[in-house]
């Protein structure tokens, strides 16, 4: 399984290529439900001894107006280089495609999102010659739905603000109110929102939730992560056995060897550790046989 919150923020447009149009009405601008959407090339590089490249590009159409290039990058933290990178990939996308750029930042906390936002004006104080302004998703605009009807209404939309919201003070309720939901979901749309949550709270508190979650609310759902997710917590119930076993018969552990059985995910392996803890004379002789 990825950890990763950067994939998860905007490879979700790759996954919902129609969500942006839905989103721009929650930010506040009003862009049309796309036709139809192009995922394109996100290399942006023009000579080799730099490569450039945008996290995620598609190309929307719209019935009436003009196609868009919507670029999606997701950001972590702040970075002053990136303004002017965001800078060049516009008037890159603008020379190559001949189509007007939109750019959209995605973020998990607050004070990076509303860096993001910034109004940016490059050129000379007296006459600026460029000014950016992305439009941003984060914690400081995105709605917290803890409520199971709202989130039946758009799930993508629902999926990103749980992702943007890893770290707020209700994400338990947040993830909650997406497995109440997934439970009467067809399964080709529970995939991918499992897996985008999963990689979205990366190595957040909210990381463990959503997994123990996933493996007791949505215990019928059949996938990579969901079968990862609950050997891990049939794994961490073995590893209690053994060190239960140790504990009733008064058997010292050390701090290596315990680091050892917790951190084991293989089911067969503290399954035979499991036998030799109630007869061995010692923590480290379960070990003896490897």
């Amino acid at each position: 399984m990825v950890s990763s919150p950067h994939e998860a923020m905007h490879r979700i447009f790759q996954e919902y290529p129609d969500l942006f149009s839905r989103l721009s009405e929650v930010l506040g601008v009003r862009f049309a439900p796309p036709t139809s959407v192009t995922i394109l090339p996100t290399d942006v590089t023009e000579t080799r001894p730099l490569e450039r490249r945008l996290d995620t590009l598609l190309r929307l159409e719209t019935k009436d107006d003009e196609p868009l290039l919507l670029a999606v990058e997701a950001q972590g933290k702040k970075d002053p280089a990136k303004p002017a990178s965001w800078a060049y990939y516009a008037s890159y996308l603008l020379t190559k495609y001949r189509l007007q750029p939109m750019l959209l930042v995605v973020c998990q906390d607050r004070a990076t999102a509303e860096w993001a936002a910034r109004e940016v004006r490059f050129g000379p104080r007296q006459w600026p010659v460029l000014t950016l302004r992305p439009l941003v998703a984060g914690p400081h605009n995105m709605p917290v739905i803890t409520d199971p009807a709202e989130v039946r209404k758009d799930l993508a939309v629902a999926t990103l603000s749980a992702i943007t919201h890893a770290t707020h003070p209700k994400v338990e309720a947040i993830l909650k109110a997406m497995t109440h939901v997934l439970r009467d979901t067809p399964t080709a749309l529970v995939n991918p929102i499992v897996e985008l949550i999963a990689q979205g709270m990366g190595q957040h508190p909210a990381a463990e939730q959503w997994r123990k979650l996933v493996a007791v609310d949505l215990s019928f759902y059949k996938s990579y992560i969901s079968e990862e997710i609950r050997d891990e917590g049939r794994a961490e119930g073995r590893a209690e056995d053994i060190l239960d076993a140790f504990e009733v018969r008064g058997i010292d552990v050390p701090a290596a060897v315990r680091e050892r059985i917790t951190t084991c995910h293989d089911l067969e392996t503290l399954r035979r550790w499991h036998r030799q803890a109630v007869v061995a004379a010692s923590a480290e002789e379960i070990f003896t046989d490897e």
